[in-house]
């Protein structure tokens, strides 16, 4: 088998831009719909308040189940066909979403892009570590999420402006365009990172034995865990902030700026972490993180409480920018924390990895999101209650340390 022909040489900001856009797509799939839910339950006769909220939550389905997959597959033909492989069964999710006349065909479509996102998602982060490991890791971890924070910035606004010219289809229309435009660049641009002498062939008994092994390596067993209780809180935000700004905060077409806004404070801890990573390093960050966002919200749990479930806006404002600042220190690092121990089986381990991250955060993120009730009692408690969690799983992956 022939290497690919050499291609040009990138700068880190092009690679750092390629692979936050690779990875993007997650997030744009999720928050570029957040405006369109309503439009979307009418159109496709969807019943009961929070079931809209399926219209997410099932794209993170596929994603959990298609990164169990993607890795192993990466390992055994090349991260880049790999990556081909998803983008291709994303834009067909795209389609199907596209001509959707009824729910079903609507969770069909959804789905699939989650199961198809999966390969960029899953694949970008074994492509990082074949280059990359340790604090290296997390620093380019942290920039490229610092670019991948911008996508939920403008996301929301891009899928409310589109639906002031056009109807909610026309934003999986977009997201077809920039997949395509997303996979040239890719083709183009980006080398192979794993070499035709160290691929392995696919088989499930790998699988099992990463699988085994990721879960007797205390350092990313626990790591990973981490990772999924907090992304838990992110998914109970994504599924339940359209109604809590539009429908608790009465926000109408100004919830994109509000959501962006949380997104900001994102972008900027994971850019200040990629500054302060090299020499703090990664669990003293993490651990502060964690235990800043479990007191705030224990703090701001009792005070909503007070308030009826429905404090000022300004005051939820001024929580959400706090936690969503500790997020933003915390994604990068537990990732690269979990993989740490893994470089000698990225592409499986990122599998594993993001799969195990991906479930627990689905369920803990799904449960949040339905809880919601009116008010934001749910979502700061659930914030409390993850952010526990995973500050149990990070004190244990230290242990013996």
């Amino acid at each position: 088998m022939n290497e690919a022909p050499p291609v040009p040489q990138r700068s880190l900001g092009e690679f750092v831009a390629l692979m936050a856009l690779i990875i993007s797509l997650v997030a744009l799939s999720t928050d570029a719909m957040l405006p369109a839910l309503p439009f979307i339950g009418d159109d496709l006769g969807i019943t009961g308040a929070n079931n809209a909220q399926l219209v997410v939550s099932i794209f993170f389905l596929g994603l959990t189940a298609g990164q169990m997959l993607f890795g192993p597959l990466s390992d055994s033909i090349g991260r880049k066909p790999a990556i081909y492989i998803g983008m291709v069964l994303f834009m067909l999710g795209c389609l199907l979403s596209i001509v959707a006349t009824d729910f079903p065909t609507m969770l069909a479509g959804r789905a699939l892009q989650g199961l198809g996102v999966a390969a960029p998602r899953t694949v970008a982060v074994a492509l990082i570590r074949d280059q990359h490991g340790g604090r290296a890791m997390a620093r380019i971890m942290s920039f490229v999420m610092t670019v991948f924070i911008l996508v939920p910035v403008a996301a929301p606004a891009l899928g409310q402006a589109i639906l002031f010219v056009a109807d909610w289809r026309a934003i999986f229309v977009f997201f077809l365009g920039l997949a395509i435009v997303a996979l040239i660049w890719f083709g183009l641009r980006q080398p192979e990172t794993l070499p035709v002498e160290k691929r392995q062939a696919f088989s499930f008994g790998r699988i099992g034995r990463a699988i085994i092994e990721v879960c007797r390596t205390r350092v990313a067993f626990s790591n990973a865990v981490a990772a999924g209780f907090v992304f838990a809180a992110m998914i109970g935000y994504l599924t339940s902030a359209q109604q809590i700004f539009q429908d608790t905060y009465q926000l109408g077409t100004m919830f994109p700026v509000f959501f962006a806004i949380l997104a900001i404070a994102i972008g900027g801890a994971s850019f200040l972490n990629a500054l302060l990573v090299m020499r703090f390093g990664m669990r003293l960050l993490s651990g502060r993180a964690l235990i800043t966002l479990i007191g705030l919200s224990a703090v701001f749990f009792v005070i909503a409480a007070a308030m009826s479930g429905v404090p000022p806006l300004w005051a939820f404002m001024t929580y959400g920018i706090a936690t969503f600042f500790c997020m933003g220190i915390l994604f990068g690092n537990l990732v690269a924390m979990s993989m740490e121990p893994l470089g000698h089986i990225a592409g499986v381990g990122a599998a594993v990895v993001s799969s195990l991250t991906g479930f627990i955060s689905l369920v803990l993120g799904s449960a949040i999101g339905l809880s919601y009730d009116g008010t934001v009692l749910p979502l700061v408690g659930g914030f409390a209650l993850v952010g526990a969690g995973a500050l149990i799983f990070v004190r244990r992956a230290d242990i013996g340390r």
